[in-house]
């Protein structure tokens, strides 16, 4: 067993020597150490910080916007980090006491394929559907803190159905996946805002997944965009902070 221990060390003191991960080796072409993702890591660290930068001008004016205005609609291909700045932003607001309570919803739209008939309550029933809301909740606030404040009901996470007839004051909205409301939802979600309230409304319009003619976001931001008070942030393909190939690939898909 020690013979065995002392093989391992050495095995990874001699990765460690040629800069080469024991898990990802060296590949030709490649040089020592090879890995996808950006392998200086100046780009790509994805350790949780408290307090969220902005990785481009676009998300940088999203962000300046969401500080000073009540109302922000943010448009944008997928893994520009429109959900989850919103989200953050409203979690750190929240800390800040500037609102009492965060209020998140999206659309109940099935992406393509049908689930089904789904067991449980309405929470486990809604559940596939906000799971991204949750997904980044979680790495804002860690799962316990989250548990928590769900159950007193600082945190609401709730389908569009759900806003018709509400006054939202005190209250960070986040409207995601607004692609996916028609025209009227989105009207009626713009007119919930309260007193001492921010809305965010994300969504792109080039991925509903509504039949064509249905999604009201891009009417919505091309007849709000004149109105100063209502900032409407378009990011782009360069804004994007996943993975580089989901740029390349969104420019041919």
């Amino acid at each position: 067993m020690a013979k065995r221990s002392m093989r391992s060390k050495s095995r990874d003191s001699a990765f460690a020597q040629q800069n080469v991960h024991p898990l990802f080796p060296s590949r030709s072409g490649h040089g020592a150490g090879w890995t996808p993702h950006d392998p200086d890591g100046q780009f790509r660290d994805r350790k949780y910080v408290k307090n969220i930068r902005a990785m481009s001008p676009a998300q940088q004016q999203f962000m300046d916007a969401v500080d000073t205005q009540s109302v922000v609609l943010a448009l944008g291909p997928a893994g520009t980090g429109k959900t989850y700045l919103a989200i953050a932003k409203a979690v750190e607001a929240l800390e800040a006491g500037k609102v009492s309570r965060i209020v998140l919803s999206r659309p109940a739209v099935e992406a393509g394929e049908s689930l089904g008939f789904l067991p449980g309550d309405l929470q486990e029933k809604l559940a596939p559907y906000l799971r991204p809301l949750y997904d980044a909740l979680t790495e804002r606030l860690g799962t316990k803190r989250l548990k928590a404040m769900l159950a007193d009901g600082i945190i609401e996470i709730a389908p569009v159905a759900y806003m018709r007839g509400r006054t939202l004051s005190e209250c960070f909205v986040v409207i995601d996946e607004a692609q996916n409301c028609t025209y009227t939802q989105i009207k009626m979600l713009l007119t919930r805002l309260g007193w001492r309230s921010t809305m965010v409304l994300t969504g792109d319009p080039d991925q509903t997944d509504l039949l064509p003619g249905i999604s009201g976001l891009a009417d919505i931001a091309a007849k709000l965009d004149p109105l100063p008070d209502i900032p409407v942030v378009r990011l782009a393909e360069g804004d994007i902070v996943r993975h580089p190939l989901v740029a390349s690939m969104l420019t041919v898909l």
